[in-house]
């Protein structure tokens, strides 16, 4: 998430709610891989009890988190996400996406795919405006992921990425690069044509980050994050992920 100075958007199951208070958007990134206590909130955040107390019910209110009993110590109380971070604000950018709406509007458009050249315009527009869309981007392709699942049989990781790197190739998604096993390293290229396109602007990293936690997710049944921990270069060569299981 960012780090509180800019707007964050969070999707709840009554509408969006957006954020500027850094320390609300810090709690809610630590609840991002599981429930946890207030005397853990408070660590992570270094800020006296009565301020998180303070946040806290100030997030409940705006059901942006749910607050339980912790089951081994009945005294105290755990907290966890009721919503999705989606979005957040950035300095607006206009040339990438200037730059694709004069090749959407060229002889050029056809030789990269029509249907391509569009979906990367929607994302170079929201940067465009302003909105960094990478959090609903990688949902999206989170739950994209989880429904490519049901082409693929395997439910163990090696045969997993088999199926998905025949599937990948087969539909002409892209391609990518198991560098280990242990922990579970992938390098994506070219994912969705992305280095035919003659823009260099990060879009679709974040996409594909989610297609990988979705299939695995659904396939093993345990629950993942995949992390992005390395950016493709300037030549689009490929985006590096690890896999932490949670």
């Amino acid at each position: 998430m960012n780090n509180g100075d800019n707007t964050a958007i969070f999707s709840t199951d009554i509408g969006f709610i957006a954020l500027n208070g850094s320390v609300k958007i810090r709690i809610l990134d630590f609840l991002k891989d599981g429930c946890k206590s207030f005397d853990e909130i408070v660590q992570h955040t270094g800020k006296a009890k009565s301020t998180i107390s303070v946040h806290l019910n100030d997030l409940k209110s705006q059901n942006l988190l749910d607050e339980a009993t912790d089951q081994g110590d009945r005294r105290k109380k755990v907290y966890s996400l009721k919503c999705q971070y989606v979005a957040c604000s950035q300095k607006p950018g206009m040339k990438h996406y200037t730059e694709m709406l004069d090749l959407i509007g060229s002889s050029d458009m056809s030789s990269f795919g029509c249907l391509k050249c569009l979906f990367h315009a929607v994302q170079y527009g929201f940067h465009a405006h302003g909105v960094n869309c990478d959090p609903i981007m990688k949902k999206i392709g989170s739950d994209v992921g989880a429904s490519l699942s049901r082409n693929f049989v395997s439910t163990d990781q090696n045969s997993i990425l088999e199926e998905m790197i025949a599937f990948w190739e087969e539909h002409d998604i892209g391609s990518f690069t198991v560098m280990s096993q242990e922990p579970l390293k992938i390098v994506v290229h070219n994912f969705f044509d992305c280095r035919s396109i003659p823009i260099r602007e990060k879009t679709l990293c974040s996409f594909a980050q989610g297609v990988f936690e979705g299939v695995f997710k659904e396939k093993m049944g345990l629950d993942c994050v995949m992390r992005l921990i390395g950016r493709c270069d300037e030549d689009c060569e490929g985006c590096l992920f690890q896999m932490f299981w949670l």
